[in-house]
């Protein structure tokens, strides 16, 4: 006779030993073969990790298994596919199988191990995790998630698994600072992540509610100075670097509360524990100056943001800038542009002033060659002080094969 256990119901598993006569059962907790299939309640996700204004995304990441149909489950060498039975308020399941499921051989522990989304090539094998690149759509942010309960012990009066998330989990709640009354509208992206696995190493987060925004990432360690999070609203772009190394832990969730302000970003808290709460990390954020468009233009606002495309420049000698801002560069040095074949793509001012260019070289323009497809224009170099020690001295260009339209120089130049 085959027996239908559903447990951890003790008294349910009394009635059910009761109605075996005494012939059923063997010596030493042993059990009669194909009789006692395996059933699992599955426990674990947290429900607490949905922000307050957002309603439940109906998936494991808000710890909901409606989302889940099937889990690939493990005893001994043997993986078979279980059917997911959610709970009514879906915060926990049941784990079965119709045909062919694990059983029990005896009353004995056994070791057991599920993961979900798992490959339908290849059961066997648990997957590497491996998130989407742009998480910006909820699907594509629930669908990220990867969860398991790995070599659990589970018992015959009280098979339980309790599964937990293999990703972590960062948000950040952005805040308007000074010189901005909003940040609506704002492109929240996690950077410099690690490729292992085909990973993204930039991930492009979700809005989870009002201006929170939340992704999931392959556990990994960020390190300290490298830009972790970036806020892209305006004409600008901003960057956080940790001031230590963050682990980015299987099942931890990272909360950053972040104030944008027009000259940067200030970091107000961090949150970092499991997926609902934890410790706290504070720092400040920087603003690089610049944002680079998808064809490798440079838009550029301030002094750093400048000379970071000075230095991008200097291997390749098309890359485009546009000023938004006026830019000082005082105290600041220059690499002057254009060897040969020159400078050819477009650098616009947009009538911007570019003040406090003072050095003394060889040569001291900011351009030394444009070639005939260089263009320069709507740019004002203002109060500079340049003396060319070679005998030769300019301000925007010293050889000049291309277009120069609507520029102007006032300071003074000498050369020796």
């Amino acid at each position: 006779m085959r027996h239908r256990l559903f447990i951890p119901a003790a008294t349910a598993l009394l009635f059910a030993l009761a109605a075996c006569t005494q012939d059923e059962l063997t010596d030493d907790n042993r059990l009669p073969e194909g009789e006692y299939p395996v059933f699992i309640r599955a426990t674990g996700l947290s429900v607490e990790a949905t922000p307050q204004a957002a309603p439940s995304t109906r998936a494991t990441v808000d710890g909901d298994w409606q989302g889940v149909q099937t889990v690939a489950l493990k005893m001994g060498d043997a993986v078979k596919e279980y059917t997911v039975t959610a709970s009514t308020d879906f915060k926990s399941a049941t784990l079965s199988r119709e045909n062919a499921p694990h059983y029990w051989t005896s009353r004995d522990p056994i070791t057991v191990s599920a993961w979900w989304p798992f490959n339908n090539a290849d059961i066997t094998q648990m997957p590497a995790v491996k998130v989407a690149e742009d998480q910006s759509q909820l699907a594509d942010f629930q669908n990220s998630d990867f969860i398991s309960a790995e070599n659990q012990t589970v018992k015959f009066d009280d098979p339980t698994l309790e599964f937990t998330h293999r990703t972590a989990r960062v948000a950040i709640d952005l805040k308007p600072g000074t010189g901005f009354t909003s940040v609506a509208g704002a492109t929240v992206s996690l950077v410099s992540l690690s490729a292992d696995n085909g990973n993204p190493t930039a991930i492009k987060t979700y809005n989870a509610s009002g201006n929170t925004y939340e992704a999931l990432t392959a556990p990994q360690t960020v390190v300290a100075g490298k830009p972790f999070i970036r806020v892209e609203l305006g004409s600008g772009t901003f960057y956080f670097r940790p001031q230590n190394n963050v682990v980015l832990a299987a099942g931890s969730r990272y909360k950053y509360t972040v104030k944008v302000n027009a000259t940067g970003l200030t970091l107000e808290g961090c949150t970092i524990g499991d997926w609902a709460d934890g410790g706290g990390e504070s720092g400040e954020a920087e603003d690089l100056g610049y944002s680079i468009q998808n064809d490798g233009s440079y838009t550029v606002y301030n002094a750093d943001g400048l000379l970071a495309w000075n230095k991008a420049v200097q291997k390749d000698e098309s890359i485009n800038c546009t000023l938004t801002a006026d830019i000082d560069l005082t105290g600041r040095e220059w690499t002057r542009i254009g060897t040969w074949p020159g400078y050819s793509g477009i650098f616009n001012g947009q009538g911007h002033r570019i003040t406090g260019l003072n050095f003394s070289a060889a040569t001291t323009e900011l351009f030394g060659l444009l070639n005939e497809r260089g263009v320069i224009k709507n740019l004002q170099l203002i109060d500079v002080n340049l003396y060319g020690n070679s005998g030769s001295a300019a301000g925007i260009v010293e050889q000049n094969n291309g277009q120069i339209i609507a520029c102007s120089v006032t300071g003074k130049i000498s050369a020796y």
